[in-house]
């Protein structure tokens, strides 16, 4: 049999553990398998429920009384400034695909590293649970391709938290900035200051968690047996490591990995900006940018791309803040459209291409012989040998 192991662990390639590849002739269940997060009957069931959600919310701003406004604003929409949005959709999407290679897997191709992160906002698009699904979509990716399970998950939990430090680091700042002036914009102090706190709490909360995580992680070591703590230990240790290695990443101060996290935030929070002046209307940014952080809460509810939390949390948001309800209720709809199809047009070809090149590695993996050098997923350039 040929096993596929690591020809130069002192490169440090993306994991240092060698993976063993079966070279029988036999198919390749993994390919077939997929998490069932994403599986085709579980993304077929949620487009239908996304389409339909979809069409329903066409009919209700059609037909129903009362909606004028918002009807000819969206008569009225100028094309090119809705083209700018799809234009910094796009942009957001890339920057994420930045962010996610430097933090899985630096030695991927930049052609491997779109395939998956673009894959993963797609699912993120169709699924619910705030991008859990993209995220399972990701990890059987690399899973697959040989990158043990701790460091996924230490990794996984470091990439939830770097992308979300932009959106609390920001929230702090304007909330600060708005209360104090320095930043244009008008809102009271407990709209300011009050979500300001949060966010610098929620710091504080991920800080505590995780020295809370290894206290547990060691106690549960030191008294190991088949108890509830002891089955949830790889959980805490996850949750420890991934705030560690976060903190890691952050200090190293990488332009790339900044430039992608707060690319990802900004570029999006700027399209939602552009639908307010496609429909004519000229908000202060600042306002837009705090109502978004918050509003973007709704994103963690169990429906098809947020369909209807995300909608309503920012359209409360945006109204709380001073903007009328109409206005408020056509951007966010606006905004929807281009946040949900850009990244479900660009992940679906870069899945299609992603199942290719995984049949493809596979094949390589079987035809080659031993000394020959393959390139897998998640590990980069490793060497066949063959043992008994």
């Amino acid at each position: 049999m040929l096993v596929i192991g690591n020809p130069r662990r002192d490169l440090a390639l993306c994991t240092m553990d060698v993976t063993h590849f079966s070279a029988s002739p036999s198919p390749h269940p993994d390919l077939a398998a997929l998490p069932p997060q994403v599986s085709r009957r579980r993304v077929r069931r949620d487009l239908l429920r996304l389409s339909a959600i979809a069409v329903v919310a066409i009919v209700v701003v059609a037909l129903l009384p009362g909606l004028g406004e918002i009807r000819n604003r969206f008569a009225h929409a100028a094309p090119a400034w809705i083209v700018v949005g799809c234009a910094l959709e796009v942009a957001s999407a890339l920057c994420y695909v930045l962010a996610f290679r430097d933090v899985f897997c630096t030695r991927m191709t930049w052609a491997t590293s779109y395939k998956i992160a673009m894959s993963e906002q797609g699912a993120s698009s169709v699924l619910p649970a705030g991008g859990a699904g993209g995220l399972a979509l990701g990890v059987w990716v690399l899973r697959r391709g040989g990158m043990p399970a701790a460091e996924i998950g230490r990794k996984t939990v470091a990439f939830f938290l770097l992308t979300s430090v932009p959106n609390i680091g920001t929230l702090v700042l304007l909330g600060v900035g708005l209360a104090t002036g320095v930043l244009p914009g008008h809102a009271s102090a407990a709209l300011t200051l009050i979500p300001a706190a949060a966010a610098a709490g929620a710091i504080a909360a991920t800080l505590a968690l995780a020295r809370l995580s290894r206290r547990i992680e060691a106690r549960t070591a030191a008294r190991p047996g088949r108890s509830r703590a002891a089955r949830l230990a790889p959980a805490f240790r996850a949750i420890a490591d991934g705030v560690e290695e976060a903190l890691r990443v952050l200090r190293q101060h990488n332009p790339l990995l900044l430039a992608g996290l707060l690319g990802y935030m900004v570029f999006d929070i700027l399209v939602l900006w552009a639908s307010f002046r496609a429909l004519g209307s000229t908000p202060e940014l600042t306002i837009v940018s705090i109502a978004y952080l918050i509003g973007q809460l709704g994103n963690l509810l169990p429906i098809p791309g947020g369909i209807g939390g995300v909608e309503l949390g920012l359209i409360g948001a945006l109204v709380v803040y001073g903007l009328p309800a109409a206005t408020a209720t056509a951007a966010v709809l606006l905004y929807r459209v281009v946040e949900l199809c850009i990244p479900a047009a660009l992940g679906l070809p870069a899945f299609i291409r992603l199942r290719t090149l995984l049949r493809r590695e596979a094949d390589a993996i079987e035809l080659c012989q031993p000394g020959e050098v393959v390139q897998i997923i998640g590990r980069g350039a490793v060497v066949a040998k063959r043992v008994a």
